[in-house]
């Protein structure tokens, strides 16, 4: 293997992270979805030849993508080699959304390029992109009462999409034949296929400068130092057994919580866990697929690591033990399409809760933990034609040693964010009357967790169906070190002018809505970090004349007492009445 010096590899490493940003680019700036072009709700990279571990990821793709790519190509790769898939040529372009494949759910479909340079199998380059609709039994893919993943959508295996440069107009058909919009879906096609093809040009640019030998060297290097940033930073932890629960709302059919139980060791430098002890398989669709309960581990080390550079290296020192005869180890045919979006944000949970106790420095208290999966099909009379509206919403982060968590933030698995609602009303019949930050659902701390947001949107033509999977709607994010829980989810549907909250709280599907009616949405907040009674009075004032907190609540709270006038005051006024809280006796 070529030696490679330090600035070379600087070099091609960020050469190589620009390959998949440049994918991700083109991909957002190409697709017809909003969920795409706006949200960005998709990831690009480069994955070995071999084995298909992960090379390089576009920082502005979904983390929770990051182990799921990486499980996907590999199963592509073992594929072909047992004869399961047709072999790969130049210009193919393979399609597959099997969540049982090293998948998330069907709605995230995976596109994978065998990547050549001067005649010779390279790498692989592959993205993952949100469809707003897959089929199954509700417009979006999110049904919350699926018992079988049938019911969920149209599920492909890795199959050739394109070959030698050219749709094959067959497997085309049959997409479209299984999905509502589909005269729409080309152009997301599309541009998940330009988005592996600037990457194919990109990337043959860089070879041409450095030549294979060389990126490949610096591809070793990287991954080795990657693992070696990951074990430093590990070390940190001491030696030791650090245990969690986490709780999911319910499976969407079985109105009980499921549980979720870590073990994390630290032993011999690496992290070792394990889910033993959580709930078994469940008839919902909150069965996690391995593939997504790893790559949700990864994400949440992750965040509490940020500077770790992104590759196969970094999950070395990670040890999953298979979670075998619990709903985090989904098999054929159970449901799954809420593990992507949610199980896996409890999963990190799990982890932050863990690790909070060695690393209280680092680590935060729970985030909002939930996308606000909402999914709204109808007909719009006066555009003549089908639509599937899907919004997913941020929430708070939880607080920290150091700061008050971030409000309105986007998801723990992901930099996806809610389309701004000029573009749904211009796209879709409805019209939102109020998208707002939540006060008072941050968690009381010492530094409280983030607001989550309000939203209330009406239709305003035809009739449509509305779904929902989200979480967090029994109990709110936990609080870290003696901090308070954020406030939970709520949704609420009112029909007629009458209130309809469903049965599993942020779980339902099909719910029949006519002009006129409204749906409205609380995402959670963060929990809180800390003794909330430790908090600065003046914080707790300038937050109560923010509006973030009423009077009432920053006694409740945090144990201040302030004058009730506060409505009005602006921030000369704060200033001034720095000196007026008074922390409550006892």
């Amino acid at each position: 293997m070529t030696a490679i010096d330090p600035i070379t590899l600087g070099v091609i490493q960020a050469g190589l992270q620009q390959v998949c940003d440049e994918m991700d680019l083109t991909f957002s700036r190409s697709a017809f979805s909003p969920v795409i072009a706006e949200a960005d709700d998709r990831s690009d990279g480069i994955y070995d030849a071999d084995t298909g571990a992960l090379i390089a990821q576009g920082e502005g793709g979904l983390p929770v993508f990051v182990g799921t790519m990486q499980f996907s190509t590999s199963t592509l790769i073992e594929f072909i080699r047992e004869g399961r898939a047709l072999p790969p040529e130049e210009g193919d372009i393979y399609i597959v959304n099997d969540p049982y494949l090293g998948g998330t759910h069907l709605m995230d479909v995976r596109f994978a390029m065998p990547f050549y340079y001067q005649g010779k199998l390279f790498s692989w380059l592959s993205n993952t992109g949100h469809w707003p609709d897959i089929g199954g039994a509700v417009p979006g893919g999110f049904s919350a009462n699926a018992t079988a993943v049938e019911q969920e959508g149209l599920r492909l295996p890795p199959v050739k999409l394109v070959k030698r440069g050219t749709m094959d107009p067959e497997i085309y058909a049959i997409i479209c034949s299984n999905i509502r919009i589909a005269d729409q879906r080309i152009g997301d096609i599309k541009a998940q296929i330009a988005a592996l093809n600037v990457g194919a040009r990109q990337l043959t640019q860089l070879l041409d400068r450095y030549g294979a030998d060389t990126v490949k060297a610096a591809i070793a290097e990287w991954r080795q130092r990657a693992a070696r940033q990951m074990r430093a930073k590990i070390a940190q932890i001491p030696d030791g057994t650090y245990r969690s629960v986490a709780w999911v709302d319910s499976d969407g059919v079985v109105d009980e919580p499921l549980k979720i139980a870590l073990e994390i060791e630290k032993k011999d430098g690496d992290l070792y866990f394990d889910f033993a002890g959580s709930s078994p398989p469940c008839r919902g669709p909150m069965n996690s697929v391995i593939a997504t309960t790893c790559s949700s581990v990864y994400l949440a080390m992750k965040h509490i690591f940020p500077d770790v550079p992104i590759n196969a290296g970094t999950f070395e020192p990670l040890h999953i033990k298979d979670p075998e005869g619990t709903f985090l180890y989904a098999k054929y045919p159970r449901p799954v399409s809420g593990c992507a979006a949610e199980v896996s944000q409890r999963i990190a949970e799990a982890v932050f809760a863990a690790l909070v106790e060695p690393l209280p420095d680092i680590v935060t208290a729970a985030p909002a933990g939930s996308s606000g999966n909402f999914a709204l099909g109808g007909f719009d009379p006066d555009k003549n034609r089908p639509y599937v509206m899907y919004q997913l919403s941020g929430g708070g982060y939880g607080g920290s040693a150091a700061l008050d968590g971030l409000t309105n933030g986007c998801s723990t698995i992901g930099i996806s964010k809610t389309q701004p609602i000029e573009v749904l009303e211009q796209y879709y019949p409805v019209l939102f009357h109020e998208y707002a930050l939540r006060e008072g659902s941050g968690g009381a701390g010492q530094q409280r967790g983030g607001f989550g947001v309000n939203y209330k949107v009406e239709l305003r033509r035809g009739e449509a169906q509305a779904s929902f999977v989200m979480d967090h709607g029994r109990v709110g994010p936990q609080g870290a070190r003696g901090g308070g829980d954020g406030a939970p989810n709520t949704v609420t549907v009112y029909r007629d002018g009458k209130p309809y909250v469903p049965e599993h709280l942020s779980k339902d599907q099909d719910i029949p809505i006519a002009v006129g009616d409204m749906v409205a949405v609380c995402t959670p907040g963060g929990g809180g970090f800390g003794d909330a009674y430790a908090r600065d009075p003046a914080l707790v004032l300038k937050d109560v004349a923010r509006g973030y907190y009423t009077v009432a609540q920053a006694r409740e709270l945090f144990g201040v007492v302030l004058r009730s006038d506060l409505s009005d005051v602006d921030a000369a006024a704060t200033k001034a009445l720095r000196e007026t809280p008074q922390r409550q006796a006892g």
